[in-house]
Order: structure tokens, then sequence, then C-alpha cells
């Protein structure tokens, strides 16, 4: 049976609720709300490729044009699986110096360390194979 993963997002409607949430976050973070932009186009779909994700397309855009203070998100490894996706959206991110933030902790990824622990998200390392 194949399944569309849009009706993953119908019946798992606490992890979207959670996504929705994070507006909240950046609220109490200090962000105000006309500066808070939710890009939602991409629920449902799988990251394993960019090629058909709008919001992720937009998102690196509007990144690299700098008008990305902070990418919010319940788990930033799962914005793409594709490593060589995220590793570009983490180099854009560095040049125009905009913070990741998610359930783990906040991230700037120009600084060698954050990009680390970022880059190795999606490689598989542990961060305590890193420090060992």
């Amino acid at each position: 049976m194949i399944r569309d993963q849009s009706d993953l997002v119908l019946e798992n409607t606490e992890s979207t609720s959670r996504q929705y949430a994070l507006r909240e976050r950046a609220r109490a973070l200090g962000w105000a709300d006309e500066r808070i932009v939710v890009i939602d186009q991409d629920l449902g779909h799988s990251g394993a490729s960019t090629a058909d994700r709008l919001g992720f397309q937009r998102l690196v855009a509007e990144v690299g044009l700098g008008q990305v203070g902070l990418v919010l998100g319940l788990e930033v490894s799962r914005l793409a699986r594709n490593s060589s996706d995220w590793h570009h959206l983490l180099e854009i991110c560095a040049l125009t110096h905009t913070l990741i933030l998610d359930e783990e902790g906040l991230y700037d990824p120009s600084t060698f360390n954050d990009r680390l622990l970022l880059g190795c998200v999606n490689c598989g390392c542990q961060p305590c194979e890193i420090a060992a």
C-alpha cells in the first residue's frame, strides 16, 4: 500500500500543532509578529529532495537575500534529508549570519563549533564522537 505523506499530516495533528507553536516561541524571544513568517507549504512532503518543496526553496532564497534572522524548527535536520541541500542551507545561513533554533538549542552556523554540530546532524555523527 502506498500512503500519501499528506495523509500523515491529517493524522498526526500534534506534530503540526507543535510546528505552529514555534510562532509563540519566536514571540517569546522578542520577534515582532510582523517579522515572523511561517513557511508551511512543505507540510506532508518528504525532506529527501527539495525539487518539489517550494517552501524549502523559498526559505533558502530568503535566507540568501538576508531577509531572515532566525530559522526555527522542531528538528532542523528534517528541513532537508539530503546532505547537500542541508549543507547548502547551512552555508547560506553562515554567510548571512542567520541563526538556527530547534528543540535542542540555538546555533550560529557562522561559528565553527555550531556549524560542526549542525553539519553532523545529517551525516549520522553523534556529538560525543566529536568531543572525544
